[in-house]
């Protein structure tokens, strides 16, 4: 049991110390993705970024996962063919629901971020990080879209995940850390012993700290 997103995100920075030193981007998937990032993140004296992922939703039905979709320059986009092939939305459907995601997503980023920048990734060692992985289809397209964007190394870090979805994600990186691998799993939120929701002040508030820490730097 994880005690809650920050214990889970120092924990894990135990087990990243060997890039401290080596300029590691820390990219967080918000928002539960961000309190645990920040420890990282605090720890390696790292930089501190966000990642934009967005499920793409079923037909009548949003909160059933027919993929998803990250931002970028070269928006990336993962499919769950098992989901395709029952709902069988047709391209159309795919694309209104992805250019829809695609907005919001920006949104998001401004809310949180304003109009900052994003850093590069070209080059650098990058590690994504998330607060637990149910499904993998999030996760699988901010590795993919980080890939695009050029990073050099490749580092998954969460705090829990299914034993067959580490199992599938760890060949797509370059190194991927979990604290924790239950069998049976059923939920993330089930392994933490605090899960509350993130708020989107909370993102924003940490958002603004880890910028003066590195402004400071």
């Amino acid at each position: 049991m994880i005690e809650n997103r920050a214990s889970a995100g120092k924990q894990l920075a135990a087990r990243l110390g060997h890039l401290r030193g080596h300029d590691p981007l820390i990219v967080a998937l918000p928002r539960g993705g961000v309190p645990v990032a920040c420890e990282i993140a605090r720890a390696l004296d790292a930089e501190l970024d966000l990642m934009m992922v967005r499920k793409l939703g079923a037909p009548g039905n949003p909160e059933y996962a027919i993929g998803a979709v990250v931002d970028g320059e070269d928006p990336q986009v993962v499919l769950n063919d098992e989901a395709l092939e029952i709902i069988a939305p047709g391209t159309d459907y795919l694309q209104r629901e992805m250019s829809r995601q695609l907005v919001e997503l920006e949104r998001r980023r401004m809310a949180y971020m304003g109009n900052r920048r994003k850093p590069r990734m070209e080059g650098r060692t990058v590690v994504i990080v998330d607060d637990g992985i149910a499904t993998g289809s999030t996760i699988t397209a901010a590795i993919r879209g980080a890939r695009k964007a050029g990073a050099e190394r490749l580092i998954l870090a969460v705090p829990v995940a299914p034993r067959d979805i580490a199992d599938r994600l760890a060949p797509l990186c370059d190194e991927i850390v979990v604290l924790e691998l239950p069998e049976p799993f059923g939920s993330v939120g089930q392994h933490y012993g605090d899960f509350s929701q993130t708020s989107d002040a909370e993102v924003v508030r940490i958002m603004e700290r880890a910028r003066g820490n590195r402004a400071e730097d």
